[in-house]
């Protein structure tokens, strides 16, 4: 193990570059400033790198007075500059990994940042890749790019990947109290990764590769999206049977073993569930094996917003309602419970199908107060009796806290629950889905 290296870690003279300073990135630059490193974040967005500087948190699990507290003591600092890197101990890449098209990953922000990195790197470094991607990038890739410095990995500068595993909007599990799998190309980078996050993270769970660390990331949210994808279906199933599908999973719940509950809903956003899977799907291919259940369960989250809108089209029809002459109210634009996040959000998606069915339709989110994002150029209508009462129909999309549900069954004509906010309520203004 690189002593000179190991020492700057555990004395906390390590200075850290965290590479993309979303979600991933500014709660690690932040918690690593905390315990004491000299943390510098690194982003091309102008914006990001101004409210850290201005000591203002963008990302809602990281309060303000956090971000003021490290950038007050001098510990953190943002930068679009990336010459910072010539000075760097331990890099650390948090970007996005999109897709091409529904099934190839675009790994292009990734090489990107390494290839940066690569005019900066110095000797006895650690990199560290948080960035989901396919198992083998790290070793296959990013290995190659890295060593274009003339640098060796495992000699001249250590190599990890240790996936992330932020969940947005979860006051219980921080980044902190997450465990964090770490996988290193040979056994120096996983100790030396190791050492590092275990200065903000308890539980530290070192597996035998990078790749292996890879294909853990990619088992996780796989995991997801296939239940996800098969509630899904069974939602449809018990639709056609005429049966509560609410009811059947929480009489399933109550085994205390062998059943973990999913729920339906109009599919899956954010970045990972819907993204990381396919990266896996993909890379499988390329090893002659189809993985059948991700594809399928990705097709079938993909197709929810238009299942969930045939339906509320028949709902319409039996009240003599046409759906392309309807007035519908979406309540919930982001793709979680009370997170301030748009990405790959189905009700978005859901907007533009009942836009395409020529529908009037609004939107209310008390999180979101307007959306100008694709195609969609809308404001959140004001919560209130008379506007909700002039919708034929309210869609509860998205389940946010912050909203009166009791006064928006009060006042509306319909009410549409495709996320059973009113499982407890009979009331014949209320269609479960």
């Amino acid at each position: 193990m690189s002593v000179l290296l190991k020492r700057k870690i555990q004395t906390k003279k390590a200075k850290i570059a965290v590479i993309g300073l979303g979600y991933v990135g500014l709660p690690l630059a932040v918690n690593f400033a905390k315990v004491g490193y000299k943390v510098y974040g690194l982003d091309k967005d102008q914006d990001r790198v101004d409210s850290v500087n201005k000591k203002i948190s963008y990302i809602s699990d990281i309060p303000t007075k956090e971000v003021a507290a490290v950038v007050g003591q001098g510990k953190l600092e943002a930068s679009t500059d990336f010459a910072i890197l010539a000075d760097i101990d331990v890099h650390i890449v948090c970007v996005p990994t999109p897709l091409k098209s529904k099934y190839t990953p675009d790994i292009k922000y990734i090489l990107s940042a390494v290839r940066t990195m690569c005019k900066y790197i110095k000797k006895n470094s650690l990199v560290i890749m948080e960035s989901t991607t396919y198992p083998g990038t790290t070793e296959e890739l990013i290995k190659p790019e890295l060593e274009k410095s003339g640098l060796k990995a495992g000699k001249d500068f250590f190599l990890s990947f240790s996936p992330e595993r932020i969940d947005p909007g979860n006051k219980k599990y921080d980044v902190t109290l997450i465990p964090k799998v770490v996988g290193g190309l040979g056994v120096v980078s996983g100790e030396l990764t190791k050492l590092l996050y275990e200065k903000i993270i308890k539980n530290i769970h070192v597996v035998s590769s990078a790749k292996a660390a890879e294909m853990t990331k990619l088992l996780e949210n796989s995991f997801r999206i296939i239940n996800i994808g098969w509630i899904n279906e069974v939602a449809m199933m018990c639709h056609k049977m005429d049966i509560d599908v609410w009811e059947i999973i929480e009489a399933a719940n109550t085994k205390p073993f062998g059943f973990m509950a999913f729920y339906p809903g109009l599919g899956v956003g954010g970045h990972c569930i819907p993204d990381d899977p396919l990266y896996l799907y993909w890379k499988a291919k390329h090893h002659g094996f189809s993985s059948k259940y991700i594809k399928l369960s990705a097709d079938t989250n993909t197709n929810m917003p238009g299942y969930v809108v045939g339906c509320l089209g028949e709902i319409l029809q039996r009240k003599n309602k046409a759906l392309s002459r309807s007035k519908i109210l979406i309540m919930g634009a982001t793709y979680k419970k009370d997170v301030k996040d748009l990405r790959k959000s189905p009700s978005l998606k859901l907007i533009e199908i009942l836009q395409a069915k020529k529908c009037k339709v609004d939107y209310y989110d008390p999180i979101i107060p307007y959306l100008k994002i694709g195609n969609l150029d809308l404001t959140s209508v004001e919560f209130s009796k008379n506007v909700i009462a002039s919708y034929d129909c309210i869609v509860i999309a998205t389940d946010h806290t912050k909203v009166d549900y009791k006064s928006l069954l009060k006042y509306a004509k319909f009410i549409y629950d495709v996320r059973n906010v009113y499982k407890n309520t009979k009331s014949k203004k209320v269609i479960k889905f």
